[in-house]
């Protein structure tokens, strides 16, 4: 009796299922610059992701509680944010659940204004790896079309929330038109994605766990998960991500929370990895993830 591959262990798998598994979504060329733009040493790409509510919201609602730690993201986080960002002269991308942006219409507006980016981050931060293809392909074009409405600002950019790519993912962002995604870590610097095998055109503007806030400080008072590292701590591994993305000539991308990490004993890190990125010799370019991906994708070395 011949057995479903879908209900076989993974050690039952035979060869071609596990490579076609491992090459539906892989790295491809990889587009670093021989240098950034005006000629600067390195890129530094700031993000947040702009939660607030919808974490618990997706989970059911039943913290009251961590619903006001998400509602702390809109009235004390993003204004936070901004003003750090405004007061240092650099830009940054904000990823947004369609959700939050009904929920504070008012707050995307300000952050298209003051020139940052916003880019599609779900529909309320539902994880893909669970849904069927139909609704995948549903909640991400009503999230589009929800950001364009609210902002009148197109989204081209994607990150799937908490990182979570279904099989259907990429090929869903090839067919609604996206530019780029930034859900992955198979690099430190921006490569095209491939699907089962073709380069797809679509780019990949990396983060890593490793450069992301919620890691170290995120925590949930009924779950095991609590952890707590120092913020000295944390700006530490921060800035030697950054000193290794100088050192090579690279990206340096750094992932953050409103509603994490602009407590009063958090937000510093951030400042201070802006201003030692400034004091480094060679200069470096603080972009947008949309500015950064368009300009690897046209100046890469690969294309030489």
């Amino acid at each position: 009796m011949k057995i479903d591959q879908e209900e076989m262990q993974p050690w039952q798998w035979p060869e071609q299922e596990w490579r076609r598994r491992v090459n539906r979504v892989r790295a491809g060329r990889r587009l670093r610059p021989k240098s950034w733009r005006d000629g600067a040493r390195f890129a530094v790409a700031l993000a947040f992701d702009s939660d607030h509510e919808t974490n618990e919201l997706r989970d059911g609602a039943k913290s009251v509680n961590r619903l006001a730690w998400g509602q702390y993201g809109h009235r004390v986080g993003v204004p936070r944010a901004l003003s750090m960002l405004e007061r240092n002269g650099v830009t940054a991308s904000f990823y947004v659940p369609a959700v939050t942006a009904l929920l504070y219409p008012d707050e995307q507006r300000e952050i298209v204004k003051a020139g940052h980016e916003i880019g599609v981050h779900g529909w309320i931060h539902e994880l893909n790896s669970g849904l069927r293809l139909e609704d995948e392909r549903d909640l991400i074009r009503r999230s589009i079309d929800t950001l364009e409405t609210v902002t009148g600002v197109r989204p081209t950019g994607y990150r799937s929330p908490s990182g979570d790519f279904s099989q259907n993912t990429l090929q869903l962002l090839r067919e609604l038109g996206f530019a780029y995604d930034s859900s992955m870590a198979a690099d430190d610097d921006c490569y095209e994605l491939t699907m089962d095998g073709e380069p797809t055109g679509l780019v990949e503007l990396p983060f890593d766990w490793v450069r992301d806030d919620a890691v170290y400080f995120l925590m949930h008072r009924f779950q095991g998960l609590r952890p707590y590292t120092s913020p000295s701590d944390v700006f530490d591994i921060f800035k030697r991500e950054l000193e290794g993305a100088h050192a090579e000539g690279g990206l340096f991308e750094l992932t953050m929370h409103p509603h994490v990490i602009t407590n009063r004993s958090r937000l510093w890190i951030i400042e201070e990895i802006i201003k030692y990125a400034k004091a480094l010799p060679g200069g470096v370019w603080f972009a947008r993830h949309d500015e950064v991906v368009q300009f690897a994708l046209q100046n890469s070395a690969a294309n030489d």
